[in-house]
C-alpha cells in the first residue's frame, strides 16, 4: 500500500504563509504556476495511479495549480472523460487522500484522449483537444507533457509531439518531462538525447529525479552554505571519508522485467547516488539559479577519478540477496522473485569506492552504498571528521579518541546528528553524546509528496533540481566501463550473495575502512 498522503487544506496554507511571511522569507507553495494544459501520457499507469495524480490534487488544493490548467490524461485503453475521471478519484483514494472537498473543481478540468503513440493514432485529436482548452479556457498556448511511460516510449513520444507540432513554443511554453533512466549506458543516453532534441531545446526538457525534491536532501545546500560552522571544514583537511547510504527492504516486486535490464547500479547509481554525491561535493555556486546550481554540479562528475576496471575488487562490491526474513517473515530469494531467471547476474547490491580529484576532496574516499533487501529502510550521508592530530589524554585515555560524526538522515527519519565527545561525570573517562535537529520539529506545514515539488518547478520552468543533458553523460561515461566489465556472463563471480534482512554481503568489509564502519548499517 501506498503512504498515505493528504490533501492541504486552505487554513493549512494560509496559516503557513502568514508564517514564512512574519519570518521575513518567502514561501514557494504561494506562487502559483501559469496557466497550462497538462498531458500526462500513460495515464492509466501505476506512477500517474500512485504519484503523479494525488501531486497534482495536492497542487490544486495548495493553490498552485492555476484555476485555468486543465489535465488531459493519454493512453492506449479506449475510455471516456467520465471514466477516466473516476480512476483519478479512486487514486486519490488508494494514496490516503482524506479531504476531496476540492475534488469537483478539478475533476471538471480532467479529460482522457486515446492514442497509439507506436502509430500515432489519435495524436491529431490530442492536438485539437488541447488547442480547443487552450481557446476555451485561455490558456495562452502553454504546454506540460508528462511521460510517465516505460524508457522504451519516450523517443517516440518525444517525435510524434515534435511531428504534431506540439513542441513549439510560438504561443507559450512547451515542456517535455522524462523519467530516470536517460538510457542504459552512454552510447543510448546520446542517442535520446539527439532524438529529443530533434524537436524540444534543452530549456524544454526536464530530466526528473525525484530524490533532489525531497525537503531533507535540498536542505543539504542549505546545511552546507548558509551555515558557517559548517562550510569551512568541508574539506580534505578535516574529513576522512563520507558515506552515502540508500538502503531498501523491500525486493524488486513488480519490477523484474525492468531490474533485468537494469541492476542497482543503473537504477539508483546514475541517478540518485550521483545526485547526492554532487550535493555534498560541489563547490558553492554564486547564486542560487538553475543553471549556476548544474555547472557546479558537473564540475563534480568532471573530477570524478576514473575507475581502475583492472582492480575492481579494491573499489567495487557487487550482491545479490537470497532467501532471509524481513519484518519477521520469509522471503524468496531475488532468483526466486516472478520474472527472474534462474540464473539471473543482475547486482541487487552495491558498494562503490570513489574519488574526487580535485582541491577541496583529494584523497578522500567516498562510499555509495545502495541495495534491495537489506535490514532497514534508510536514506543517509554520514560525515567522518578525521580525529585530532595530537592527543593529550592518551595517558589516561589510550591513543586515540572517536571522531566527530555528522550524520544527515533523509529518510524515513528527517534529522541531522552531530556526535561529539565530552567527559563522563567522575573520573577522566569520555563518552560520545549527540546533538539531534528534527527536520519537523516545531513547524507546522504542509506535508507533502516530492512530486509535488517536481510538478511546481515545472509548471514555473525552475530547471534547479532537474538534470542537464552534460551531467547524465558524464555520469554514465564515468560507469558505463564498469558496466561493461560487470555486465558480461562470465564475469558472475563477482556477485556475492547475502540474505534478505542482513547489511550486505560481508565481502563489503574488503573496501570500507574500520572508521566508516562506526555508523549506520553495515555488514
Amino acid at each position: 500500500m501506498p503512504e498515505p498522503q493528504s490533501a492541504i487544506a486552505s487554513a493549512q496554507v494560509s496559516a503557513l504563509n502568514g508564517l514564512t511571511a512574519a519570518s521575513g522569507g518567502q514561501c514557494l507553495l504561494d506562487r502559483a504556476g501559469p496557466p497550462c494544459v497538462v498531458v500526462v501520457f500513460g495515464a492509466t499507469g501505476d506512477l500517474t495511479f500512485r504519484k503523479l495524480f494525488p501531486s497534482l490534487y495536492d497542487l490544486h488544493c495548495l493553490g498552485s495549480l492555476d484555476s485555468r490548467s486543465c489535465i488531459v490524461g493519454v493512453g492506449r485503453s479506449a475510455l471516456d472523460h467520465a471514466a477516466f475521471r473516476e480512476r483519478m478519484r479512486e487514486s486519490l483514494t488508494q494514496a490516503g487522500v482524506e479531504d476531496l472537498s476540492r475534488w469537483d473543481d478539478l475533476a471538471a478540468r480532467l479529460y482522457y484522449c486515446s492514442v497509439d503513440v507506436d502509430t500515432g493514432t489519435g495524436m491529431d485529436a490530442l492536438h485539437a483537444l488541447c488547442n480547443e482548452l487552450d481557446t476555451a479556457r485561455q490558456i495562452g498556448g502553454n504546454r506540460l507533457y508528462y511521460l510517465a511511460v516505460p524508457p522504451t516510449a519516450y523517443e517516440t513520444i518525444a517525435t510524434r509531439l515534435g511531428q504534431a507540432g506540439m513542441a513549439s513554443e510560438a504561443q507559450g511554453f512547451a515542456r517535455i518531462v522524462i523519467e530516470k533512466p536517460f538510457g542504459s549506458d552512454l552510447v543510448t543516453a546520446k542517442a535520446l538525447d539527439a532524438a529529443i532534441h530533434q524537436h524540444f531545446t534543452e530549456h524544454q526538457v526536464f530530466r526528473i529525479d525525484h530524490y533532489l525534491a525531497k525537503e531533507t536532501v535540498q536542505n543539504i545546500m542549505v546545511l552546507r552554505f548558509a551555515n558557517a560552522i559548517f562550510e569551512p571544514l568541508w574539506d580534505r583537511r578535516y574529513i576522512d571519508h563520507v558515506r552515502i547510504t540508500a538502503a531498501e527492504s523491500l525486493g524488486v516486486e513488480h519490477r523484474a522485467a525492468f531490474y533485468e535490464q537494469a541492476g542497482v547500479l543503473r537504477d539508483m547509481f546514475q541517478n540518485h547516488m550521483m545526485q547526492l554525491l554532487a550535493l555534498c561535493a560541489m563547490e558553492p555556486p554564486s547564486q542560487f539559479e538553475a543553471e549556476l546550481v548544474r555547472d557546479e554540479k558537473t564540475k563534480v562528475y568532471r573530477a570524478l577519478r576514473p575507475f581502475p576496471v583492472g582492480r575492481l575488487n579494491e573499489h567495487l562490491v557487487l550482491g545479490q540477496y537470497g532467501a532471509g526474513m524481513i519484518d519477521d517473515r520469509k522471503v524468496p530469494a531475488y532468483v526466486d522473485e516472478p520474472g527472474v531467471p534462474a540464473d539471473s547476474a543482475t547486482p541487487t547490491y552495491a558498494c562503490m569506492k570513489v574519488f574526487i580529484d580535485n582541491w577541496r576532496w583529494q584523497g578522500v574516499p567516498f562510499y555509495l552504498v545502495s541495495g534491495k533487501r537489506l535490514r532497514r529502510k534508510h536514506t543517509e550521508i554520514v560525515v567522518k571528521f578525521k580525529e585530532v592530530p595530537y592527543s593529550m589524554f592518551r595517558k589516561v585515555l589510550g591513543e586515540h579518541i572517536s571522531a566527530n560524526t555528522l550524520i544527515l538522515s533523509i529518510q524515513p527519519r528527517e534529522e541531522v546528528i552531530l556526535t561529539f565527545q565530552t567527559k563522563l561525570p567522575g573520573p577522566m573517562c569520555l563518552r560520545t553524546v549527540r546533538m539531534e535537529f528534527d527536520y519537523n520539529a516545531g513547524v507546522k506545514r504542509p506535508k507533502t509528496d516530492a512530486y509535488v515539488k517536481v510538478l511546481q518547478d515545472v509548471l514555473l520552468g525552475d530547471q534547479t533540481l532537474f538534470w542537464r543533458q552534460d551531467s547524465v553523460e558524464l555520469c554514465w561515461g564515468f560507469l558505463t566501463p564498469i558496466l561493461q566489465e560487470c555486465d558480461c556472463p562470465d564475469k558472475a563471480e563477482r556477485l556475492y550473495l547475502y540474505r534478505a534482512g542482513s547489511d550486505g554481503p560481508q565481502e563489503v568489509r574488503h573496501i570500507l575502512s574500520p572508521a566508516t564502519m562506526q555508523h549506520g548499517t553495515t555488514p
